[in-house]
């Protein structure tokens, strides 16, 4: 974990507020690369992950943009009302599951709303490394955007293609991607709808699985073909069972016998409850663990997946 302090705050947009986290005695950060993400810790014990939206060879500072959300769980509500200039914040050193293909010819990246944020880390780093990019960002409005003044005044701003909605410009994502140079790789973050929207023309355009990257900001609703039913829950390590309800979550039958479980996001978006399933079959319903690690079914996170076994074995 690390401790630092808010040293810039301003606001961007109709209600995104910007951030730059130092070390409190001026020490360089840990190095972090294109796509990562911080979990930051706020009050009331909530631990919510935000993306890192500054220049990866800054070792000074992180920066953040953070969108108060009108439906929020009370993560971006806390930054808004408690990440203030001068306030210290614990966080944790950088993690990427968002990460660009070291062998893609060219790479397109495609940001809706608040998604925008690890673009713009990307585009640092794919201008650094000089290799072909160009980077797409959609939102209602120009003063619902954020970052704007960052993009606009990068080096890299002439890969850059700017849609808002009230001015009436569209993204026509299939000639973008039917235009690429091949060897294309596409990376999107936004809304569900949105994002749904982009990897399908993707997969219309002829991208393979591994050359269509992702990151959700929240789980999408999950449509499950198993109705919710009871089964028995057996904690290998521990040497304790439960019967999970069919209302119930994994997360909380294991804590109803006292096995603790490190989770943050709870909605199945970041990875940290990610467990060892050692017998029966899980139902998944997270946005992290991708199609071919889904069809493995040896791992499972159980903040919000369930088992299609009448008995399914962890290694907790």
């Amino acid at each position: 974990m690390l401790n630092v302090v808010v040293r810039q705050r301003c606001l961007e947009g109709q209600a995104i507020v910007s951030l730059k986290l130092v070390d409190p005695l001026g020490h360089s950060l840990p190095e972090f690369t294109a796509g990562a993400h911080i979990d930051v810790h706020l009050p009331q014990g909530l631990i919510r992950q935000y993306s890192l939206c500054g220049d990866p060879r800054d070792r000074e500072s992180y920066r953040l943009a953070v969108l108060k959300d009108p439906a929020s769980r009370g993560g971006s509500v806390a930054v808004h009302e408690f990440l203030q200039e001068g306030s210290s914040v614990v966080i944790s050193q950088p993690k990427n599951h968002f990460k660009l293909a070291a062998d893609a010819a060219h790479s397109v990246l495609v940001g809706g709303g608040i998604g925008i944020t690890p673009m713009v880390s990307m585009a640092w780093e794919l201008h650094a490394s000089g290799r072909s990019f160009e980077l797409h960002y959609c939102c209602r409005s120009r003063d619902k955007a954020g970052l704007l003044g960052v993009i606009e005044n990068a080096p890299w701003s002439d890969h850059v293609h700017l849609y808002f909605d009230d001015d009436g410009e569209k993204l026509a994502l299939s000639d973008v991607l039917d235009g690429a140079p091949s060897g294309r790789h596409i990376y999107v973050c936004g809304p569900s709808g949105f994002m749904s929207w982009v990897m399908d023309e993707a997969r219309g355009a002829g991208l393979s699985p591994a050359e269509i990257h992702k990151e959700f900001f929240a789980a999408p609703t999950s449509v499950s073909d198993t109705e919710d039913v009871g089964f028995e829950l057996v904690a290998s390590r521990s040497g304790k069972s439960v019967r999970v309800a069919s209302d119930q979550s994994v997360l909380d039958a294991l804590r109803a016998i006292g096995i603790k479980v490190e989770v943050s996001c709870e909605e199945g978006v970041c990875g940290t409850c990610l467990c060892n399933v050692l017998e029966g079959i899980p139902d998944h319903r997270d946005a992290y663990l991708t199609d071919d690690e889904k069809a493995a079914n040896d791992q499972m996170l159980v903040c919000c997946s369930r088992s299609k076994s009448e008995r399914l074995v962890l290694d907790v």
